[in-house]
């Protein structure tokens, strides 16, 4: 039977239960306080990066993985008698990892048979995709068939979040097509969701409670799922949006994942929302 193994980043927000389950190699983005650099959940874990926030003066920045990085990712793959490697990276559009994955691709050639995907969508979103992925893989597709698969896929996920402040969006540049959003005042819920691989504004609500109402909807209208997964920010209203969707057809049970440091730093404490991989009828498990 063919082997190949997964590779996927950080700013997947992959729960480690998901990545042991399923033999996915993580490749860390660089969170960097000052003068001080960190790897996400290598050096740095999902507590200690919301303490750190909470007390520094300015915004954390990101980088993406070097491609050396990804190298170190194949050449493991290789080693451990893998027949191919099919990579999962964070939308091109919001970062260089995808760049720095396909340049360690083409570099490791003649080493193993590398596919780089940019999943044009972040967090769970993204790591929805690599789960997609990872479990065919497990039963045997080739290399071919799993590319495929992860192009045809990736039209199909969705997200939707409620941003708790606009304080690190703003600061981290990454608003895109959510800059209207600034400077409207702090009683306004922003939603956000990930259109052609950008982040841009959903929709804005007045209340937490309307804004989680907004975003159990928005997942709905797009059922019957194949999996849908909650994802938060050190949030108080998991429970309550979790209520929200007990009702939404899907196949596989809602996962939650808590946002790491790579997509925290821009989205801030306090973001919760849904990401999705739409079911299709005709669809081959």
């Amino acid at each position: 039977m063919t082997k190949i193994r997964v590779v996927c980043d950080s700013a997947s927000d992959l729960p480690q239960s998901e990545l042991d389950r399923l033999g996915i190699t993580m490749v860390s983005l660089s969170i960097r306080f000052g003068e001080e650099e960190f790897i996400d959940r290598v050096t740095l874990s999902i507590e200690d990066f919301w303490r750190r926030c909470a007390q520094a003066r300015t915004l954390p920045e990101t980088s993406a993985p070097s491609p050396g990085a990804f190298r170190a990712a194949y050449q493991a793959a290789a080693d451990d008698g893998y027949d191919g490697v099919i990579a999962i990276a964070l939308s091109s559009a919001l970062s260089g990892t995808y760049q720095s994955a396909l340049v360690a691709a083409e570099s490791m050639a003649d080493v193993i048979d590398v596919r780089v995907v940019d999943s044009l969508a972040v967090s769970m979103a993204e790591g929805l995709l690599a789960i997609e992925v990872a479990e065919r893989a497990l039963r045997g597709a080739s290399l071919d068939e799993l590319e495929r698969h992860a192009l045809a896929q990736r039209a199909r996920v969705g997200v939707v979040a409620m941003l708790d402040t606009l304080d690190h969006l703003i600061k981290g540049g990454r608003v895109g097509g959510a800059k209207a959003l600034i400077g409207q005042v702090l009683s306004i819920k922003p939603l956000l969701e990930l259109r052609n691989g950008v982040v841009a504004e959903a929709g804005r609500q007045r209340t937490t409670a309307r804004a989680m109402a907004s975003i159990a909807a928005t997942a709905r209208s797009h059922a019957p799922l194949r999996r849908l997964a909650l994802i938060h920010a050190q949030s108080s209203q998991v429970a309550a949006l979790s209520a929200l969707v007990v009702d939404i057809e899907t196949e596989y049970p809602l996962l939650i994942a808590d946002m790491g440091p790579t997509v925290g730093t821009h989205g801030g404490p306090g973001l919760i929302g849904l990401t999705w991989l739409e079911a299709r009828p005709d669809e081959d498990h």
